[in-house]
């Protein structure tokens, strides 16, 4: 109530002199207040009393302040993905998460996609970009198939995958991508690639959001590298919970990072799933 009162005096004192001033994101304004010992008239251009201040007023950006606006046709809905290849097998994960900015839109969107029964695609960024991706590549792998009768070796996917990107470089596909498989004699192969198609064979490979945690970690466990001891080959159950730990310790670090993570487990004779949960915050 005292709130009140003081606010009717001031009003009272002023009686529309000042303006009521109006925050917001396209400049100052002010509205008109005038009192007349009972009524309170608030915004009335014919209040003797009253006027508008045309020189602070909102313009929208048409005469006075004009502004640029933006339009970015990318979205990052983050995530994080991860290959590992072996002798004879290659596993590849990712998590579930979706976001956008500090919102989780989903916790179960699967960044996992199989291209052929011995070659899996991982990929983070841009979901819509991602998808498109998907179904480019799906397109042309049916094409493949049905002038060659045969589904694509994995090297052949890996080419293609970035011929694709790079017939996109004056516009990208939003979306970064690991490869991993099994080649024709067996082994695994993990294929790691910039936005525009550059790719290369390595023993591992991440991207996403969570990269720069998992790079590190691998370089270690995966690589050997600054180390003295031996380096020996992985079964592909060790491996396994080496990537479970990877995703435990990015979750922890990286807001885009979460939910679950899905592991495939590629041989050649077939993709072995498993879904691991991960922290829901």
């Amino acid at each position: 109530m005292a709130s009140f009162l003081s606010a009717t005096a001031a009003v009272r004192s002023r009686n529309g002199e000042s303006c009521l001033p109006i925050h917001n994101s396209e400049g100052g304004a002010t509205i008109p207040v005038s009192f007349d010992g009972q009524n309170l008239s608030i915004g009335k251009k014919n209040t003797p009393t009253a006027s508008y201040h045309d020189d602070v007023g909102i313009d929208h950006g048409i005469t006075q302040a004009p502004w640029e606006r933006r339009f970015s046709p990318y979205e990052f809905n983050g995530g994080t993905t991860l290959a590992i290849s072996g002798k004879d097998y290659a596993v590849v994960a990712a998590d579930t998460r979706l976001s956008s900015g500090y919102e989780i839109l989903s916790r179960n969107i699967s960044k996992l996609h199989p291209l052929t029964e011995k070659c899996v695609l991982g990929s983070a960024g841009c979901k819509t970009d991602v998808d498109q991706l998907r179904s480019v590549l799906d397109i042309k792998m049916k094409v493949y198939a049905h002038n060659h009768r045969k589904p694509m070796a994995t090297p052949s996917v890996a080419q293609l995958l970035g011929n694709t990107l790079y017939y996109k470089r004056f516009f990208p596909y939003y979306s970064f991508n690991v490869l991993a498989g099994v080649d024709s004699d067996g082994r695994g192969a993990v294929y790691s690639y910039d936005a525009i198609g550059s790719f290369e064979r390595t023993p591992f490979s991440a991207s996403g959001s969570g990269q720069s945690f998992l790079i590190p970690l691998m370089d270690n466990v995966i690589s050997y590298k600054n180390r003295l001891d031996e380096k020996r080959d992985l079964e592909a159950e060790e491996v396994v919970e080496i990537v479970k730990d990877a995703f435990i310790t990015a979750g922890e670090r990286d807001i885009y990072t979460g939910d679950a993570v899905e592991i495939m487990i590629i041989r050649a004779d077939g993709i072995q799933k498993e879904l691991f949960q991960l922290k829901a915050d």
